[in-house]
């Protein structure tokens, strides 16, 4: 019988990445690993919504975008 494991709450992630992260790092650098975690929190919210488009989809309006 298996178990899933609790989930993280954001404070416990933003933790668990400043320590990982070296003594050394720098604010600036802090900022940008958080931001990147959120960045990802945000996607993964959007998967779990239903909230994604194809590859092909994407392509498709991209190019309109930009005119390619």
């Amino acid at each position: 019988m298996t178990t899933d494991a609790p989930a993280l709450t954001d404070k416990q992630i933003a933790a668990d990445a400043l320590d990982r992260m070296p003594e050394a790092a720098t604010l600036a650098e802090i900022s940008d690993r958080l931001a990147i975690l959120a960045g990802l929190d945000r996607g993964q919210q959007d998967i779990d919504a239903g909230r994604v488009v194809t590859q092909d989809e994407a392509k498709r309006r991209s190019m309109s975008w930009t005119g390619m």
